[in-house]
């Protein structure tokens, strides 16, 4: 069975009064991430990797030399989708409930969460993510380079940002900076998040 690429789940211009143009997701979503999954299938037809979830794929694959381009396409695959679906029209601000307090709890404080996301996603080197984490039970700010993700570590995530140049480029040119700003400001879905913490 082949490995399908999941719908947006708003429209290309839904976020353009955020900061994101349509033609953003013209390339990311129909070109970039079109191309992973393409690529996935054109790489595990015929294997009994095809007939995996795609969680599995990425555990079995992410450690095995020779299975490298496989692990790629697959994390890309489901990282775009996760980071999608950490997007929402009218997004950002604080969380509330559960999540707000166990921020608080395991970062200090909102704004100390936020520092240190920050952080992660302006200094991860080139190519890469920027993750929430719940990691056995506490809360993480990570950054992973390329296509690794918190699946492939053995972690559950709750939030991402995409810092591939290709991200941001079309709207924020070259600065990362004002992109993850926007993205904490405007864009980021903490019901989504909050979703995923309590699953």
């Amino acid at each position: 069975m082949a490995f399908e690429q999941s719908p947006l789940p708003y429209d290309f211009n839904a976020l353009e009064p955020y900061g994101m143009k349509a033609e953003t997701f013209e390339y990311h979503y129909g070109k970039h991430h079109k191309t992973y999954v393409d690529n996935l299938n054109k790489l595990t037809d015929g294997t009994e990797l095809a007939s995996l979830p795609l969680e599995e794929v990425i555990k079995v694959t992410y450690n095995d030399a020779s299975k490298q381009g496989v692990f790629n396409n697959a994390a890309q695959v489901w990282n775009h989708t996760f980071f999608w679906n950490s997007l929402k029209p009218g997004g950002g601000g604080a969380p509330t409930g559960d999540l707000a307090a166990r921020i608080d709890k395991d970062f200090g404080s909102f704004d100390k969460f936020k520092e240190e996301f920050t952080a992660a996603a302006t200094t991860q080197f080139g190519s890469g993510w920027a993750w929430l984490i719940d990691d056995n039970g506490t809360l993480k700010v990570t950054k992973t380079p390329n296509a690794v993700d918190p699946v492939a570590e053995g972690q559950k995530a709750l939030l991402t940002l995409d810092v591939w140049e290709h991200a941001y480029y079309i709207d924020f040119r070259n600065a990362r900076p004002a992109f993850i700003k926007n993205y904490l400001d405007n864009l980021v879905n903490w019901d989504f998040a909050a979703a995923n913490l309590a699953a």
